[in-house]
């Protein structure tokens, strides 16, 4: 087992050799622009370690690994059109920069091109993994829609957030992981409870990501704080507040994620004091630590040592302390 930044190293290596120089230009360039932006690269980095969890050399899980990649920020670039974002990690978006018919294209391209990296294995792994890679991705379209169906409704629950995430977020975690599992020939139940530790860690990260956008620091957290509140986006920490507050603070809590006022500040400020004095913000992290905990519990069924049960404990401890 190496370090993650190994992992992470190894993978930008094989991402960079990588290059999408194929014509026409004008469809092959976004893809390359995109791929280029960076990111955390989380998703790549657990599919090779997880091979190598299961006592198989993560040079095999490469492709797969690059595979998760490029579907990840395909999904990246027709999110970015439906939300209209200008900016994408700090540089414009691809459909600012070329326009949508080429945002669209260029992701439809990606789509197949992540299908194709499958056929550098046997048939019998290219089966299974392009089983699981279509069951996934039709999970994170139906995330994306559940999303966009929450911004015009008012009586979005808990359980409907929580599987929200799982499958516009959750669900690729837990695919990157099973990967892994797959080209190392794990046994079909531990090749299941990868998936589970993967998938219950995943919603834990959103949840995480949640908790930051309000209450993470500024000048590590890499985006703006508070930009769902700006959105007026029903997260979890919304959803909490709403189901904690007396009938003044839940209609004052309303009333803020009806308005889109030109300055923010003094709305980002009120929403998060009432986070904080609903009890939703400790909420919040206790929901972080309880799915935390349910993917640590997964591991006891593992057929692994228990040093890579700590490897895996450990990244799912500093996966959940981060500030970013």
């Amino acid at each position: 087992m190496q370090h993650i930044q190994f992992y992470q190293e190894a993978f930008l290596k094989y991402l960079n050799d990588f290059k999408v120089e194929r014509q026409p230009a004008s469809l092959y360039q976004p893809i390359q622009y995109i791929l280029d932006l960076g990111g955390k690269r989380l998703r790549p980095v657990l599919t090779l370690m997880t091979a190598e969890i299961f006592n198989c050399d993560y040079k095999k899980s490469l492709d797969a690994a690059l595979s998760i990649e490029v579907f990840h920020n395909f999904s990246l670039i027709h999110d970015d059109i439906m939300d209209d974002a200008p900016l994408r990690r700090g540089k414009e978006t691809v459909h600012e920069k070329w326009d949508i018919n080429t945002g669209i294209l260029s992701g439809d391209a990606m789509l197949i091109m992540a299908y194709q990296l499958f056929e550098n294995y046997d048939a019998k792994t290219f089966q299974a993994l392009a089983k699981l890679f279509s069951k996934t991705a039709l999970e994170v379209c139906e995330g994306q829609q559940y999303d966009m169906d929450f911004e015009t409704r008012d009586d979005v629950t808990i359980e409907e957030y929580l599987k929200m995430i799982e499958y516009k977020t959750a669900v690729l975690v837990g695919a990157a992981m099973k990967m892994g599992a797959i080209v190392a020939e794990a046994s079909e139940k531990d090749q299941q409870n990868i998936y589970q530790f993967g998938k219950n860690l995943g919603i834990a990260f959103q949840l995480q990501d949640d908790y930051l956008d309000a209450f993470g620091d500024p000048k590590t957290f890499g985006k703006q704080v508070g930009g769902d509140i700006i959105e007026n986006k029903k997260t979890y920490l919304y959803l909490k507040a709403l189901e904690f507050s007396n009938d003044e603070d839940a209609l004052q809590l309303q009333h803020l994620f009806g308005i889109s006022p030109s300055e923010n500040n003094d709305k980002i400020e009120s929403v998060k004091q009432l986070f904080i004095t609903s009890g939703s913000a400790d909420a919040t992290q206790q929901e972080i630590k309880n799915y935390t905990n349910k993917a640590f519990s997964v591991l006891e069924d593992i057929a692994i040592s228990e040093e890579k049960k700590q490897v895996l404990k450990q990244f799912g401890e500093q996966l959940m302390s981060r500030k970013v």
